[in-house]
């Protein structure tokens, strides 16, 4: 399966999703098809969602790697193989490497978390840090392959690589054969061209539906279009979907057998993290929440069975931090407010009892007594609370103000 330039541009076939199939037996895990009973009560019918985040390395990208490298010709597999990614593809072609006996150099910006790293070295591949958005990390891999002779190993625009994740779609069939709709999040194309290929296939009533981070979203106006465009500085927090400029191989494929492209906002995707870990208790990244995010925006809009594609779990602490906050706040279950009263002994505890009584928990307090704009008696207090919901949060503001509190803010 080694493909020139020329032959890695020709369309997939439902064979070479089964070939890939084939090949991946006992290499990539048949993960898990999941039911949410919340998302089916909110869409109306059931909701599965297939999770690839518990896939080998955490994404699919491992399917996609190892039938790419697989593929290629002993000479080529002797000049070994590099790449460019901040974190999934990395972990992926590292692992596919490690297993085929193929040596892989991986290019990650400076900026990468040291979880995706750490991880890509410990799955055998050499990494080098390299400039501070991936633009520049893969600039710097793609010289790296011409001055070695190292094979590029693209994260999407290639046959093989969409031949690899196609067989997502295959398991999705089997594992729900009543599904009516996919739901699968797109950045360059390569998993949503690859699960389109294999679903439409065998079933070309099945609704297809991709999803774009609201910031990233390159797809719909390349369609509209008819040629892939680039978006200037796409900016999210779902990385594994931000890609500026769709792939030329994945996008004749979306723009045939893609029905639909949606997109959602980072709000959205902070819910929907939220809601994977508290509903279905599955660690998730935002880009593999794209999927219930776009059911949580208009769950009217799907006919069901519905299957949601969880594309990965690789997410860094400390961005799931800031991302369960931001989900929470957008679900009204944080308040911020600022108030004045009277700088005296006690006047901070007696507030605090009021807000115990209202049973809001108080996370951070910050108490100012200096500011010029204060009397000479007073003091502002700003405070961070973690709530119930909205209907909870006008409960403490009104208990607040009940009780003699000028709110400010």
């Amino acid at each position: 399966m080694s493909y020139s330039t020329a032959d890695s541009l020709r369309t997939v076939t439902l064979d070479d999703v089964r070939g890939a199939q084939k090949m991946l037996s006992g290499v990539a895990r048949v993960t898990a098809m999941e039911g949410s009973r919340h998302l089916s009560q909110m869409v109306g019918a059931p909701v599965h969602l297939k999770c690839e985040n518990l896939q080998r390395t955490g994404s699919f990208k491992l399917r996609g790697a190892y039938v790419r490298i697989a593929g290629l010709l002993p000479e080529e597999r002797a000049a070994g193989v590099v790449a460019a990614s901040a974190g999934n593809h990395a972990q992926g072609v590292a692992l596919a490497s490690a297993l085929l006996g193929v040596r892989s150099t991986v290019f990650m910006p400076k900026g990468a978390p040291l979880p995706k790293i750490s991880a890509t070295r410990e799955y055998g591949a050499e990494v080098r840090l390299h400039g501070q958005v991936v633009d520049e990390t893969l600039a710097a891999a793609q010289e790296y392959a011409e001055r070695t002779g190292a094979v590029f190993i693209h994260p999407f625009d290639h046959h093989d690589i969409i031949a690899g994740q196609g067989t997502v779609g295959l398991e999705i069939l089997e594992q729900c054969p009543e599904v009516r709709t996919v739901v699968v999040g797109i950045g360059g194309g390569g998993l949503a061209a690859g699960i389109a290929v294999a679903v439409k296939s065998l079933r070309p009533d099945v609704r297809i539906v991709g999803v774009q981070a609201e910031g990233a979203a390159a797809y719909p106006p390349s369609l509209a279009a008819g040629r892939p465009v680039s978006v200037r500085n796409p900016a999210t927090m779902a990385d594994g979907i931000k890609v500026g400029r769709p792939g030329d191989v994945p996008f004749t494929i979306v723009g045939e057998l893609v029905d639909e492209v949606r997109t959602v906002t980072e709000d959205e995707l902070s819910a929907a993290l939220l809601l994977c870990l508290e509903r279905a208790k599955l660690v998730v990244e935002p880009a593999g929440a794209s999927p219930v995010a776009a059911l949580l925006s208009r769950p009217d809009a799907f006919e069901g069975p519905v299957v949601a594609v969880l594309s990965g779990g690789n997410v860094d602490p400390v961005l799931m931090q800031r991302v369960l906050r931001h989900g929470m706040a957008a679900q009204g279950r944080y308040l911020a407010v600022r108030l004045r009263l009277t700088d005296r002994p006690g006047a901070l505890a007696t507030l605090l009892g009021v807000l115990s009584e209202a049973d809001a928990n108080v996370l951070d307090v910050s108490h100012v007594r200096t500011d010029p704009r204060l009397g000479l008696t007073e003091a502002e207090v700003e405070l961070h609370l973690e709530t119930k919901g909205p209907a909870h949060c006008a409960e403490v503001e009104r208990a607040l103000q009940d009780a003699g509190y000028l709110v400010i803010g």
